[in-house]
């Protein structure tokens, strides 16, 4: 068997080096013609640390991520309604890692490249269109710097490549729009000092006002200081969705003003957000689900088949997810326990549309972040006490009906 895979970000690259441990052959077509690590921080929840660690990566990833200790959540006042342990902290027999994203994704393309061979990442290919025939499928691929096309047979054809996927565009040309939020989100790096134990996560806010900050490795951090991740987030209901570029550079008084009095015993947000040197500006949006990933010979994976708000750190883990359930299922058919590779798929795509809608809808209800939207409805100007407002029982449900949807809760992940 022999699979194509277009898109060398985390999901397309989990696929192939989870493939290749199952011994089906793999290439990958990545449309940039250099990869580099950009982005900012993503979290690796333990349902996906977990899937590197059966890669044998863990302690590579580990190495080069904090290990987050514990998750908070305020108020905009600066008043705590939540917190629990995270990873190893909270009993799962693996981390949850903050990572840069990119160091992420450039050290799994390093593991392919050992693993696989070099020949079998090819980038500067942008995909353009797929033919079923009897046997598989036959893509082509558009080098532009080049003014070439290549076109490449294979079994099966996986569509990895990403939020604005050509190859979902392929099976849904038409109204398949993004659905807009109406809030903004700004990510940016700071290098500063630690706050709390220098492991920890927060969240504070409501929907319509929020921060979030954890700290990350980064290799171009001073000495003596934390490279702290953050995002500000704001509803912005009349941004014209059409006019951005999707990883605009902006300037801080577009949207510093909302937290210039977020300034607390233990962190002080608006030194935050003027210590950084370049923000970059992201709408929070989403897709519709999608009734079906797979055609024929050809599925789609990660952010083409189920782009997500990032609520809940799920977007990278859900893709990995993805990437071992269908590399299980194609295994199946190498191994005769699947008659065919479009039965495969169908196997695939029944297994995991259904979590990953419930995620998308639940995201949309702002998932685990349900606790500060509850704190502000019911206290808007503060507590004394946050179970004055919202029991702990309620408070304990949102935090564990999320785990379950996304699949990491403690133990089931324990009993995988």
């Amino acid at each position: 068997m022999k699979v194509i895979i277009t898109g060398a970000g985390i999901g397309g690259l989990s696929l192939a080096l989870m493939l290749h441990a199952r011994g089906i052959e793999c290439e990958i077509y990545e449309s940039v013609p250099e990869l580099k690590p950009l982005g900012v921080g993503i979290n690796l929840l333990p349902h996906a640390a977990n899937e590197m660690d059966q890669l044998g990566l863990l302690e590579t990833l580990s190495s080069n991520a904090v290990a987050t200790s514990a998750l908070h959540y305020y108020n905009c006042h600066g008043q705590k309604i939540w917190q629990e342990p995270r990873g190893l902290a909270a009993g799962y027999p693996v981390p949850q890692l903050s990572i840069h994203r990119g160091k992420l994704q450039m050290l799994l393309a390093q593991a392919v490249i050992e693993r696989l061979g070099a020949d079998r990442l090819h980038t500067g290919m942008t995909f353009e269109s797929v033919q079923e025939n009897e046997d598989g499928v036959t893509a082509c691929f558009v080098n532009r710097d080049a003014n070439t096309r290549h076109t490449v047979k294979a079994d099966v054809l996986i569509g990895a490549d990403g939020i604005h996927s050509a190859v979902r565009k392929q099976f849904y040309p038409a109204n398949d729009d993004f659905q807009f939020s109406g809030r903004i989100l700004w990510r940016a790096v700071t290098y500063t000092t630690a706050f709390l134990d220098g492991k920890t996560m927060f969240m504070a806010g409501h929907p319509d006002v929020k921060f979030v900050a954890y700290p990350i490795l980064d290799d171009q951090t001073p000495a003596g200081k934390t490279a702290i991740n953050w995002i500000a987030e704001l509803t912005v209901p009349d941004y014209d969705l059409s006019k951005t570029d999707w990883n605009r550079g902006v300037d801080k008084s577009v949207f510093e003003g909302p937290f210039q009095s977020w300034k607390w015993d233990w962190i002080d947000i608006p030194a935050l957000i003027a210590g950084t040197h370049a923000v970059y500006e992201f709408p929070l949006v989403d897709k519709n689900p999608l009734p079906r990933w797979s055609f024929g010979h050809t599925t789609l994976m990660g952010d083409a088949a189920h782009p997500l708000y990032p609520i809940g750190s799920n977007g990278s883990a859900q893709a990995i997810l993805d990437a071992r359930c269908l590399a299980d299922h194609l295994q199946k058919v190498v191994s005769g326990r699947h008659r065919s590779v479009p039965a495969a798929l169908k196997e695939y795509e029944a297994d995991r549309i259904p979590p990953t809608t419930g995620l998308i809808l639940r995201n949309r209800l702002n998932g685990p972040e349900q606790v500060m939207q509850m704190a502000h409805e019911r206290a808007p100007e503060g507590f004394t006490h946050i179970h004055d407002v919202v029991s702990p029982d309620e408070l304990e449900e949102v935090s564990m009906r999320y785990k379950r949807i996304a699949g990491f809760d403690p133990k089931a992940l324990k009993r995988a």
